[in-house]
């Protein structure tokens, strides 16, 4: 019997949720993410520690030089992970951009013409945006102009409505998350079958099958290999290193647990901001998380910048 991991590569593409490059090279996962929490770890490793040292040395006397440096040191990570991994690589926008359509698309069209400045096409990456109505709204605007988004801190169905109705290459629902608030909530321990992150992404999935909608469904943020294995089948799943080596290490059977042929034909609906705004609203998991994401992956930034300032000031 082959491993776990092995059989879900067979009806799922695996990505690796890392910046560890000795790991994703172990792992051969297809595509990988990172996002300002990955790649202030990378940078911090053995094997960035020259490369990080010569981008830094090169943005000394620049203008807005902590800036310009982080995102260097951000495409150096996704650009050397490009080297390695045959599909996308996954960029995040600043999470200060969050609220701010127009800035966001600007910053992803840099970041696209910095990686191709190393080389690496647009055909490669994956723009990641917070799924606030203007991260949203933006991915429409770049989709439209062939950059590819991947919708990223995704708690809920109107999230992957309206990220849909965009027109989004790519969403990103994170399951240990939601598992986490509803955990913290009720006091429950769920089993992969009563998780109510599973279930989200099963009803997303749903839903977008049902309906035709070509956004791939990307399950992220797992806790345990269990949940992994209840969204088998799953278009993509990104899973950190270590859970992959737990699935590699099982050579159980893994049966597939998501397939298009299952929908359950639920009708398709679109959203206005307003409807948007109130569906949030009324979802406090989904409210607080996507708060939470955005104030976590802005204070990463932070520290990125504080590294860059004491390198400089060395």
């Amino acid at each position: 019997m082959t491993s776990k991991l092995e059989q879900l590569r067979s009806m799922t593409v695996v990505v690796g949720d890392t910046g560890d490059i000795d790991a994703v090279r172990r792992m051969k996962p297809e595509d990988c993410t990172t996002n300002p929490s990955i790649v202030l770890k990378a940078v911090k490793t053995p094997a960035f520690a020259d490369e990080v040292a010569k981008v830094i040395e090169a943005g000394k006397g620049r203008d807005n030089a902590v800036d310009s440096i982080a995102q260097d040191l951000t495409i150096m990570v996704g650009a050397t992970l490009a080297g390695i991994v045959p599909g996308y690589v996954s960029t995040e926008v600043d999470a200060r951009l969050s609220f701010d359509r127009d800035r966001s698309v600007a910053k992803a069209k840099a970041l696209v013409a910095a990686y191709g400045e190393r080389g690496v096409g647009p055909d490669r990456i994956l723009i990641k945006l917070a799924s606030t109505w203007e991260g949203i709204e933006a991915a429409r605007i770049l989709e439209a102009e062939g950059v590819r988004c991947n919708m990223t801190l995704l708690f809920s169905m109107a999230q992957a409505v309206a990220s849909a109705e965009a027109g989004a290459y790519l969403i990103s629902p994170f399951v240990g998350r939601i598992t986490d608030w509803y955990g913290k909530a009720t006091g429950e321990t769920y089993t992969p079958e009563t998780d109510p992150g599973v279930a989200s992404v099963r009803s997303i999935y749903d839903y977008y099958k049902s309906n035709g909608i070509g956004t791939i469904v990307m399950g992220a943020s797992f806790r345990n290999p269990g949940q992994i294995e209840a969204l088998a089948g799953c278009d993509r799943l990104t899973i950190a290193p270590a859970l992959m080596e737990q699935l590699d290490a099982d050579k159980g059977d893994l049966p597939r647990a998501l397939s298009p042929e299952g929908a359950s034909g639920v009708k398709r609906r679109s959203l206005t901001e307003e409807g948007f705004r109130w569906e949030m609203n009324e979802d406090a998991m989904a409210t607080e998380k996507l708060a939470e994401g955005i104030r976590n992956f802005q204070k990463d930034t932070l520290a990125l910048h504080a590294l860059i300032e004491g390198r400089l000031k060395g």
